[in-house]
């Protein structure tokens, strides 16, 4: 018994040993800066391997739960979708005799063709990856872009792309004529909108790229200083020194920024009147 004890405690420290080594070891590759972070570097092939299969199990799970709608086959449903699909898509994927465009081109990793994604994607599939994007790859979430059918429309086009040469793709695109354009902020109508809610508006706030002046209470980003911290938002008297800090003129100050303060450094960043109402609620709820 005694021995088993002893051999027992000698696995642990060793495993405890090997564990701090392979910190020590990472830390040491991080803050020496070893690990060369330049796009013009691929992935080592076991990291890209590894993304890869984690993403592939990823999107099958979350993924399927998803109703498929029925209109896929619709041509006019296709039709938008293909405008959709060069408008926000070729630029970095291709299509049949159109290669990717420079930021697609030099992205690591390299964006697929979708030419053959029906082979790899079930429609849900297609959906969930066009409307949450992949984390670190590039792949960017359209769910605050696009509506709802135009994402769907997308998937349609998809399931109709591995069919298409390269002339047959350009005679589509000769058609597709969306109204609106996709991706085009439209009033929405006050009746349908949702009750606000706080944490829509949390990840609202980072697909608007908030993140990226302001440094937001429970959320990820870089230590910036462009614009004010934003701690204490349901404190403050006024709304960048101009409006009432109330629910209605937060709304307003995010959709109608250079209206309410001409030649203000925030931009003006098309929120949506749902993204807007969801992103006051959760900047009003930090104390």
């Amino acid at each position: 018994m005694r021995r088993r004890h002893l051999v027992l405690l000698t696995a642990a420290t060793s495993l405890v040993g090997a564990s701090i080594l392979a910190l020590l070891g990472a830390a040491l590759v991080v803050y020496a800066g070893w690990y060369n972070v330049a796009a013009t570097e691929q992935h080592w092939q076991p990291t890209f391997s590894l993304l890869e299969t984690a993403m592939r199990h990823s999107v099958q799970r979350h993924a399927r739960e998803i109703a498929v709608p029925q209109r896929l086959s619709e041509p006019a449903f296709i039709l938008s979708g293909a405008a959709c699909f060069r408008d926000k898509c070729v630029q970095c994927h291709g299509a049949p005799g159109v290669s990717h465009g420079d930021i697609g081109k030099s992205m690591q990793p390299l964006p697929g063709p979708l030419v053959d994604a029906r082979q790899h994607w079930q429609p849900a599939e297609l959906y969930w990856l066009t409307r949450h994007g992949i984390r670190m790859s590039g792949m960017p979430a359209w769910q605050y872009r696009l509506t709802e059918e135009e994402i769907w429309s997308i998937v349609a086009f998809l399931q109709q792309l591995p069919d298409l040469s390269a002339p047959q793709y350009a005679q589509v695109l000769a058609k597709a004529v969306p109204v609106p354009a996709c991706g085009q902020v439209v009033q929405a109508d006050p009746h349908r909108l949702l009750p606000a809610q706080a944490q829509r508006g949390r990840q609202a706030l980072q697909q608007y790229a908030c993140t990226a002046c302001h440094r937001i209470p429970g959320m990820t980003g870089a230590d910036a200083h462009v614009g004010p911290p934003l701690q204490g938002m349901a404190g403050r008297a006024l709304i960048a020194g101009t409006l009432p800090n109330t629910n209605a003129n937060l709304i307003r100050w995010l959709r109608e920024t250079q209206q309410v303060k001409p030649g203000t450094a925030m931009p003006q960043l098309d929120v949506s009147e749902q993204d807007a109402t969801d992103i006051a609620a959760y900047l009003l709820s930090l104390d």
